[in-house]
């Protein structure tokens, strides 16, 4: 039997604690009801079969705990004096279909989101958490720390409510506010703009790629091996945590948006664009050498220029898509085995920033679905 936050395929986990668990030995959840669904495929999310998860769970990995110098008085429980305090880890939710697959899906959300952006789209059809299980792989998905359900950050930051939701309309990709973009791949209906909007969430504490990709590594020592999804600001430290883990045995990275890994002393240049200028991060060529021994697949969508534009949410992706074919040719001239998609190269158009919770989600998950057949992952 499966152990709470455990790859079932791997040795039991002394250090989970059996009430922590949620077991759903035969739970059907009838997908559409569990949730009111919006928009136009409301109807459609109800016609699906139900789905059976044999666990879930959730839990909280990696972090530090800190301790106030001093004695810790009853009397005065507001004093820090003797005090513990437990932060920076991730949050973790899980799910284990009936006879799963080896290797489980850890899904990775990207700045400004957290793990709600892999579960139901803004219009209500079942996002890639749901798509995954029914194809027999357990998922997990999370937060990663200062962010979403893990939010005690061990560093101060200040939250503040600054409109800027129309930068985040051109910064996905939707279209340039208020207009979208002709024949794109997102919901027009105003219940699906708005649970787009509310998916959002601010960090607690400052982004620091270190303190994420050890949570996040913690998290694969927990569960064995696995493949790592990631998504935009997550492709970094996702990197870096296949770095510090040989159990992510394989990539599938949504639009990262930085931090490519590039060995020391084969730095590419600057790529500068209207929004900002894409550098890619040196790590010793050691490190660099372990990322050519995984199958990496990075995928992007539509309404990316191919000439540098003055709309910074537009350009912004040009560069970043131009780095990252970039990192592609240096990690494959090192015996590498990663493939740059983008996707309207294919004839797949209409791509936001969210291909994974888009119209053609599906077909998105058809897309990833080879690939893992092809690299023998499934």
């Amino acid at each position: 039997m499966a152990t709470a936050g455990r790859n079932p395929n791997k040795g039991t986990f002394p250090m989970t604690p059996r009430k922590s668990t949620t077991r759903l030995v035969h739970l059907t959840l009838l997908s559409g009801l569990l949730a009111f669904p919006i928009g136009a495929f409301a109807q459609d999310a109800r016609k699906v079969e139900p789905l059976v998860i044999a666990e879930q769970g959730s839990f909280a990995v990696g972090g530090t705990v800190s301790t106030t110098p001093g004695t810790f008085d009853p009397l005065k429980p507001l004093v820090p004096a003797g005090q513990t305090y437990h932060g920076d880890h991730a949050y973790a939710f899980y799910q284990i279909p009936v006879n799963p697959k080896p290797l489980p899906v850890v899904m990775w959300h990207g700045a400004g989101q957290f793990s709600k952006t892999w579960e139901t789209t803004p219009d209500g059809r079942e996002g890639f958490q749901n798509i995954f299980l029914r194809r027999g792989y357990s998922t997990y998905l999370i937060d990663q720390p200062r962010r979403g359900n893990a939010g005690r950050s061990t560093v101060e930051a200040t939250v503040g409510p600054t409109p800027d939701e129309q930068f985040w309309f051109g910064q996905f990709r939707v279209g340039i506010w208020p207009d979208y973009f002709d024949g794109v791949q997102f919901p027009r209906d105003a219940d699906s703009l708005n649970q787009y909007f509310r998916a959002m969430t601010p960090n607690t504490g400052p982004f620091d790629i270190g303190v994420i990709s050890d949570a996040v590594s913690a998290l694969f020592d927990r569960i064995g091996p696995g493949i790592l999804f990631t998504h935009s600001q997550s492709g970094g430290p996702g990197w870096i945590t296949a770095i510090k883990n040989p159990n992510v045995k394989a990539i599938v990275a949504f639009e990262p948006g930085s931090n490519f890994a590039f060995p020391e002393g084969e730095m590419p240049a600057d790529i500068p664009s209207s929004f900002d200028t894409v550098k890619g991060s040196p790590v010793p060529m050691d490190d660099f050498m372990k990322l050519t021994r995984i199958p990496i697949v990075i995928y992007y969508g539509d309404n990316i220029p191919d000439e540098p534009t003055a709309v910074p949410t537009q350009d912004a992706w040009r560069a970043r898509l131009e780095m990252a074919r970039e990192w592609r040719d240096a990690v494959n001239r090192h015996g590498g085995d990663v493939t740059v998609v983008h996707l309207p190269e294919i004839g797949i158009r209409g791509n936001t920033h969210f291909a994974f919770s888009d119209l053609n989600n599906v077909q998105i998950a058809d897309l990833v679905s080879k690939f893992l057949a092809e690299k023998r992952l499934d």
